[in-house]
């Protein structure tokens, strides 16, 4: 998934939390939020100035992109096969960040779970090691 299509799927899946979420889709999102809230506040700095507490367009893109940030949040813990009530771990000080920040990029669950199909279209273990193996330039050695 592209920097584009991962922004654009969770604009458009602004409050969708069932599925599932790729890595890509959510860190991307997480980069273009903080690539905008910086752009938006130095904008403000320009406009309103640097020694006001007004940030009249961070505010508003902060406001804006609070849902979609909750639920590609959710839909990431649904691809580790994990209930959306973990994004509570963020009221634990600062152990509950850090606890999710992991679990977000800790790579998804294999095939289907509970939440729906693997998003990046693998149907077992078996086909996504398989898949591994044949982008690989190095051969396979005999050890299981």
């Amino acid at each position: 998934m592209t920097f584009t299509e991962a922004v654009q799927t969770c604009f458009q899946k602004y409050v969708t939390i069932s599925g599932r979420a790729r890595r890509s889709e959510y860190w991307y999102f997480v980069l273009f939020s903080m690539l905008a809230g910086f752009v938006l506040g130095v904008l403000d700095g320009l406009l309103v100035g640097s020694n006001s507490n007004f940030q009249p367009l961070s505010t508003i893109f902060s406001l804006l992109i609070l849902l979609p940030s909750l639920t590609v949040a959710i839909r990431r813990l649904h691809d580790r096969d994990m209930s959306g009530w973990w994004m509570l771990l963020f009221l634990v000080p600062l152990l509950g960040a850090i606890a999710l920040f992991v679990i977000f990029a800790l790579p998804g669950t294999a095939g289907r779970n509970r939440f729906g199909p693997d998003p990046l279209g693998f149907s077992s273990k078996d086909d996504e090691e398989t898949a591994a193996y044949a982008r690989s330039s190095i051969p396979r050695s005999g050890r299981e």
